[in-house]
């Protein structure tokens, strides 16, 4: 059968971007700190199987991965990711990123709506809830209800959609089927019973640090998270190396588990 994770969903944001970010404004290695399995691809079966492995040792049901378009080199990438998942209870869901540059038209996101369908919704390891694929949706700083109006208009295809919070959201006419907020230099957010999103830490290559990492404030984080009961327990980030808001093990956090201190303080609270 379609195994599907039920609430409350442990999940994080997921960036299929390298090895070609590792490579950004000139600067390589673009980022502050040092994967302990280097600077890696993407599209290597063996480190999406680790990371797999690594999230699943974290309590984390399910990857929101970072989505471009159709045709990006994000998008050659989820294949792999899905298939990487094969024979796990691990699931993969989409993070739509073009609505923070602009307003898609709505025929737009219903085209994309329909190729995210088509190509990935009903693979058995795309994450599902009460049968809907599942796509989350960034946002830019100047989206309000209009936002909200196009993806109900466009999403004829089944989707599940999870906005981005915005102000006023919770008013707006149109209503998504959950709402999260992605705010990584914030340490906690919680919107009510739907999300609670936790951040390690926020240090983007080349600029102030503005969320300092704290072992001891991210075991606290994770157990507000749990007490939470949200339906979706939202990890910021797993690997968004650029802005230095990953869990994923590096050498400035490692432990004996092999896992680092990040995904340590997850396993001990599922």
């Amino acid at each position: 059968g379609d195994w599907q994770p039920s609430f409350p969903i442990r999940a994080t944001f997921y960036y299929p971007w390298f090895p070609e970010a590792w490579n950004q404004k000139g600067i390589y290695p673009y980022t502050n700190y040092n994967p302990t399995l280097g600077f890696y691809s993407s599209r290597d079966q063996n480190i999406l199987k680790q990371h797999i492995a690594m999230m699943q040792y974290g309590n984390i049901e399910a990857g929101i991965a970072s989505w471009w378009g159709q045709g990006s080199q994000e998008d050659t990438k989820i294949a792999g990711l899905l298939q990487a998942a094969a024979g796990t209870n691990f699931r993969w869901a989409l993070y739509y990123e073009m609505e923070s540059q602009g307003n898609p038209s709505v025929s737009q996101i219903h085209s994309d709506l329909v190729y995210i369908h088509d190509h990935y919704g009903t693979n058995p390891n795309f994450l599902r809830v009460k049968g809907k694929f599942v796509v989350f949706v960034y946002s830019d700083g100047s989206d309000a209800c209009g936002m909200a109006d196009r993806w109900k208009q466009a999403n004829t295809v089944g989707a599940y959609v999870v906005l981005k919070v915005f102000p006023g959201f919770a008013k707006c006419a149109s209503q998504p089927d959950n709402w999260h907020q992605y705010s990584p230099a914030v340490a906690e957010d919680q919107q009510g019973s739907m999300s609670f999103s936790i951040s390690p830490g926020f240090w983007l290559k080349g600029t102030p640090m503005r969320l300092a990492r704290s072992i001891t404030r991210w075991n606290q984080n994770v157990k507000d998270m749990v007490a939470s009961g949200a339906q979706w327990q939202l990890v910021t980030t797993f690997s968004e190396w650029g802005e230095g808001t990953a869990v994923e093990p590096a050498t400035q956090w490692a432990s004996a588990s092999g896992y680092g201190q990040y995904l340590d303080a997850l396993h001990a609270n599922p």
